[in-house]
């Protein structure tokens, strides 16, 4: 079964790819990945905090952003020149994944306001980066922020880094807006080749012993694979940028879940930490067996056969769905 995959104008083997996590962060695990068959790799995150070269925008942002964001600019107390050794060895990564392993490359940069990295864009093309992922983390601690301001510093952000880059750039989206599928259409508006649903932010837990905020980062799981799936059905007639799956992406069922509401690529970091990165081939087998079980004649039949059909009433559509599904509740629960 052939699995080729286009994914923000790049042609990958198939659509399984390795999302940003700690098995990119060396060139053993980018290789690793590649060797497990997957279909891209989206390398680890680098911070915007890391190439920031002046104390005084680091005093900016704390005074801009509240809490969990100021907690995270304690983890790079380093000086201006450790800062640009961190991008060096990052830039010297990506080149030497780009020439060393026979899937494209994507360079993630996660971020939360346009700062010094838009250059820094343009040196991750030159090291062969084949696109960009922008992993915009901008959750406002102030909370009398409009979200009128949180949607124009995502535009922002597309906007400089696409005016930098010749390279595809996807955004990396929070599921937190009051309208997800119009900021969705209005980033791509603003130059974003793709979007990758969902971001997950950082959501502290309580130790009810130390009287502490427990900041524990976990895995996700299958569940939370619902709600990208729900958003890229009612988008995928709607624009025709790439679409990338990520979270709760566990076994081969669930890649099959979202290609069938229309993702391009599936994308998992999770279930390659838990099982190693030779368990890309184990889904990509159960993905091919089911393509097979069910008679697809190729993997383009099955993309997007349980999308939100572009004449539908898009309102109407979710409003349906959601009455259908509570009537389920109560006839399966109601009795007990």
């Amino acid at each position: 079964m052939d699995l080729t995959t286009t994914y923000l104008g790049l042609t990958l083997r198939n659509p399984l790819v390795a999302s940003a996590g700690p098995l990119s962060q060396t060139l053993d695990g980018i290789r690793a990945l590649a060797d497990g068959g997957v279909g891209a790799v989206v390398m680890f995150s680098l911070f915007s905090e890391q190439l920031r070269r002046e104390a005084a925008r680091d005093i900016d942002l704390l005074e801009t952003h509240a809490f969990s964001f100021a907690e995270a600019l304690d983890y790079f107390p380093e000086p201006a020149a450790d800062e640009r050794r961190l991008a060096h060895e990052y830039l010297t990564l990506v080149q030497r994944a780009a020439r060393e392993v026979d899937v494209p490359v994507i360079a993630s940069l996660n971020a939360a306001d346009v700062g010094s990295w838009v250059t820094f864009g343009r040196e991750l093309t030159d090291a062969g980066a084949a696109a960009l992922e922008l992993n915009i983390s901008f959750v406002p601690g102030d909370v009398t922020t409009p979200g009128s301001r949180v949607i124009e510093r995502h535009l922002d952000i597309v906007a400089a880094v696409k005016a930098a880059v010749a390279v595809p750039v996807a955004v990396k989206m929070s599921p937190y807006f009051s309208s997800v599928g119009s900021v969705a259409l209005r980033i791509v508006q603003a130059g974003a080749d793709g979007l990758v649903l969902f971001n997950r932010f950082l959501q502290p837990d309580v130790d009810i012993e130390t009287l502490e905020a427990d900041s524990t980062w976990a895995l996700s799981t299958p569940d939370e694979g619902r709600l990208p799936r729900t958003w890229i059905a009612a988008l995928r007639n709607q624009t025709t940028v790439s679409l990338a799956a990520t979270t709760g992406v566990a076994d081969g069922s669930d890649v099959v879940k979202n290609l069938l509401v229309g993702a391009d690529v599936v994308m998992s970091t999770s279930a390659l930490l838990r099982r190693g990165p030779a368990y890309a081939a184990t889904m990509l087998d159960e993905l091919v067996a089911y393509l097979e079980r069910k008679e697809f004649a190729s993997l383009e039949a099955m993309r997007g056969l349980l999308a939100v059909p572009a004449e539908a009433d898009g309102d109407a559509w979710q409003r349906s769905s959601y009455v259908a599904a509570m009537q389920r509740a109560k006839a399966t629960y109601g009795s007990l």
